[in-house]
């Protein structure tokens, strides 16, 4: 009688898991089983992963409105290679190299080897830009676009005022604002101001020694990643019409009734997957009005110290995991 064969193990890979929110040592390289694509989904290699606010807020906290709970991967932005594709997709094949910001806000699970998500999560990977810039652009400057864009509608000739200029969302915020024809006031410390105006900035304010809202006036947008007091410091500097957009979940002190007594409006904005958006980053890439800063670069088994490194709020632009594959591994 023939003999039965014995069943193909799964094909495994490495990943950065945590079982418990807290602090960056619940970090672990684990093996895992390596995801399928499913119908309308690819299958991609990860060469680099971008670290942002919104994983370290996560890995502390739980996953922002989703009910769920570790275990998990962490890791929101992706840059790599299509591996394989799934039933249905026709917009990408193996080969092709991507970035994206897939299935936010749950976790994409970009501190890994691989990571499926739907085709059209992923856009092509801008021409003349490597993997670790790539993976350092989807949730900000996706974020940033959604923003003015989007959400402000932002005009040539209007004036954008952008808190943190030099961070993360903020340094493409800029340059997006820039590249709309508006006038861009950003607030950082005098450090980054000379960093700020080569990106475009037109007035840059130290916001340590200046109290902004007695500064600026008039302003069309004001873009704000801080929240708090902030917020209603924003407003005082909005014109009649204007609109303060926060990327700062709202509590009882978001300012909507001030802003409505003020002739402004108010609004929270979380960031949506959005491949339309990430093909006009690409071309403002393309075109040599964007560019992304990357203030480090570390392996993915520091996944730990790049949190470390993130939450002291002092990096200029962004924070990139490389993912290498293991030994013996293709």
């Amino acid at each position: 009688m023939p003999q039965p064969q014995p069943a193909t193990a799964p094909l495994t890979m490495r990943a950065v898991s945590q079982d418990r929110a807290g602090a960056p040592d619940v970090l672990k390289v684990v093996e895992t089983v390596r995801p399928e694509p499913g119908r309308g989904e690819i299958l991609v290699r990860v060469h680099a992963a971008g670290v942002n606010p919104a994983d370290w807020k996560t890995r502390a906290r739980g996953v922002f409105g989703t009910g769920a709970t570790p275990p998990f991967t962490l890791g929101f932005d992706v840059a790599g290679v299509v591996e394989a594709v799934g039933a249905g997709v026709t917009i990408f094949g193996p080969g092709d190299e991507v970035f994206g910001m897939p299935r936010f806000p749950h976790p994409a699970g970009a501190y890994a080897e691989y990571v499926t998500a739907p085709a059209r999560h992923f856009a092509p990977r801008p021409r003349g830009l490597d993997a670790v810039q790539a993976a350092a652009l989807p949730l900000a400057s996706l974020t940033a676009w959604q923003a003015l864009v989007d959400t402000a509608r932002l005009q040539a000739g209007e004036r954008v005022l952008v808190h943190a200029a030099a961070g993360g969302v903020g340094h493409l915020a800029v340059q997006i604002a820039k590249a709309r024809g508006a006038y861009v006031i950003a607030t950082a410390s005098t450090a980054k101001h000379d960093l700020l105006r080569t990106l475009g900035a037109d007035e840059v304010i130290d916001y340590r020694t200046q109290d902004v809202a007695d500064t600026v006036r008039d302003v069309d947008v004001a873009l704000d990643s801080i929240g708090g007091p902030n917020w209603t410091h924003s407003l005082r500097t909005l014109r009649p019409g204007g609109i303060l957009v926060s990327l700062v979940p709202p509590d009882d002190t978001f300012p909507v009734q001030q802003a409505e007594e003020a002739g402004v409006r108010a609004a929270f904005m979380l960031v949506e997957p959005d491949q339309q958006g990430l093909r006009e980053i690409g071309a403002l890439v393309e075109d040599g009005r964007l560019r992304v800063i990357v203030e480090a670069v570390l392996p993915l088994e520091q996944a730990a110290q790049a949190h470390t490194l993130g939450e002291t709020g002092r990096t200029t632009g962004k924070i990139v995991l490389t993912v290498a594959p293991a030994p013996g591994r293709h």
